[in-house]
């Protein structure tokens, strides 16, 4: 697998809650690639969590550095990074995200307020109705989800070990239409 991916990164994609930092050590794993959550190093890179960046500064200058970041891990090889649910919404991000494979992990709605409902670390979900907040994250980034190389939906019964060998088992076919294409 890995020879067929030929060192070209993974970057997974999807809501809040969707598994990208748990399959992603996973499907590291399986490819012999490192993995790398975007995430953390944004907090690295700004030397202050999430929470603390959205409240000092606002979600323009997160994305200003979520971008900045994903720029400098675009330029690797052989990884597996987890991005930030919102990667999607920045266009200049799609420049990025086109230099390796991208897997959306599309867990409906229920799935994510079950695995978020005790997580009080997410910005977005600081409001008075969570779920009802979900709902509207995901019916704006859907779209721009879609546009991934490879579409992996997530049912509640789904472990990580079964959504990463999913991914793997289905890289070769993707890996196909991408040649076809270019």
């Amino acid at each position: 697998m890995n020879d067929l991916l030929e060192g070209v990164n993974v970057f997974l994609i999807g809501m809040m809650g969707s598994g990208k930092t748990t399959v992603g050590h996973l499907l590291a794993s399986q490819l012999g690639y490192r993995f790398c959550d975007s995430d953390v190093v944004i907090e690295q890179v700004a030397g202050k969590t999430i929470n603390e960046i959205f409240a000092e500064s606002g979600e323009a200058a997160f994305r200003q550095i979520e971008s900045q970041v994903l720029s400098e891990l675009s330029s690797y090889t052989k990884l597996v990074i987890a991005t930030g649910g919102g990667v999607v919404i920045k266009p200049i991000n799609w420049s990025y995200l086109h230099h390796g494979l991208i897997v959306w992990l599309d867990a409906p709605v229920e799935v994510l307020i079950e695995r978020l409902k005790e997580d009080t670390t997410r910005p977005l979900l600081k409001q008075a109705d969570p779920a009802q907040t979900l709902h509207q994250i995901l019916e704006q980034r859907r779209g721009l989800y879609a546009e991934a190389d490879l579409h992996i939906r997530i049912d509640a019964k789904d472990t990580p070990e079964q959504i990463a060998s999913q991914i793997v088992t289905q890289i070769p076919t993707v890996l196909k239409e991408k040649g076809a294409q270019e």
